[in-house]
């Protein structure tokens, strides 16, 4: 290291205690920003929803008390501290407020990202509340389920102040202030509940049909795995090629929490059909239990087309297992004889 570099280095050193020492401290505050969360609107919604749940943050943190750390004699001495006693007042706002919504289950996803709130004052409540988009399962229980609101933020810890003189006429000249942080976090529990309604899953399907096949049986089994019963329930199909009907729809009725019930559909395929696996998708229309027309989620129905005079899967593996059990048969007399 050259001369000239170590004179400097040395000459940093000396420099920061004098400056650090220059600066006073004429008053200690205590307390910090005290946050709350809050629901902007409802929290209750349907399972397969994609919502925005609005947050509200407010402030309720306070100065708790103020004792003098030192005693101000000079006028320049009294006029620094009623300067520092005022910067003193901003000790419970709430700076750089990061917040991030977390799921306490799987069958509630979290779809946005942390959001940023600049600064929040003591008394004072977000302009906009903050907007969290949450996607519930397609077949989530009714219930309550927790939610996390996590906040992370940066809040003064003290004010120190410094002037070179006091101009009568001018006031403090060279006047600084300096500012210390502290870094605090918040977490709050937020309730999502899941409203009770029916519910559809298909449990059984028989729908095995050949290409250029005409009025082929395609059965379906319901069932309701919801908390509410479905009243004047029908469930429709969408039918697309190589499907055609002209029943393409079955009415059930009434079908309670837990029950079952089979619906049979008579179903075309055209001729030049690909022997291949398909879905038909049906939907249930029904009443709830306030009277309000509803339909269900989609439901895939998987339905098998052989080619004229083909096999199944099925059929298949039912020949197969025939075969094996005539060649049992057949060794198991050989070893006989």
């Amino acid at each position: 290291m050259t001369k000239l570099k170590i004179t400097i280095a040395c000459l940093a050193l000396v420099l920061i205690p004098t400056l650090a020492t220059s600066m006073d401290n004429y008053w200690d505050s205590f307390g910090s920003p005290q946050l709350q969360a809050s629901l902007g609107d409802t929290n209750q919604f349907y399972r397969g929803d994609t919502v925005k749940l609005n947050v509200d943050l407010t402030n309720y943190g306070r100065i708790l008390g103020l004792k003098a750390d030192k005693k101000a004699e000079s006028k320049m001495e009294i006029e620094l501290s009623n300067r520092e006693f005022e910067y003193e007042q901003s000790l419970p706002t709430a700076l750089n407020i990061t917040a991030a919504l977390r799921s306490g289950t799987d069958l509630i996803v979290v779809q946005s990202d942390k959001q940023v709130v600049e600064s929040l004052k003591s008394g004072d409540k977000i302009k906009a509340p903050l907007e969290f988009t949450i996607e519930i399962a397609g077949h989530a229980p009714a219930g309550t389920y927790p939610m996390f609101l996590d906040l992370n933020y940066d809040y003064q810890n003290n004010v120190e102040v410094y002037a070179g003189e006091l101009d009568p006429e001018a006031g403090l000249k060279g006047f600084q202030v300096f500012y210390s942080y502290k870094k605090a976090n918040q977490s709050f529990s937020i309730p999502v509940v899941i409203e009770k309604q029916a519910d559809f899953k298909i449990v059984d399907t028989t729908a095995e049909l050949g290409a250029g096949e005409k009025d082929g049986n395609v059965a379906v089994t319901y069932v309701n795995i919801g908390e509410e019963p479905a009243k004047e329930a029908t469930v429709r199909l969408s039918i697309s090629k190589p499907f055609s009907s002209v029943d393409d729809q079955a009415f059930i009725g009434t079908l309670l929490p837990g029950e079952e019930r089979t619906v049979v559909f008579r179903m075309d395929v055209d001729s030049d059909a690909t022997a291949k696996d398909y879905v038909i998708n049906s939907e249930i229309k029904y009443i709830d239990v306030n009277g309000i027309s509803a339909i269900s989620e989609s439901m895939k129905i998987p339905v098998e087309v052989a080619q004229p005079g083909g096999f199944s899967k099925i059929a298949y593996i039912l020949a197969a297992l025939i075969a094996l059990a005539a060649a049992g048969f057949y060794l198991n007399k050989r070893r006989k004889a």
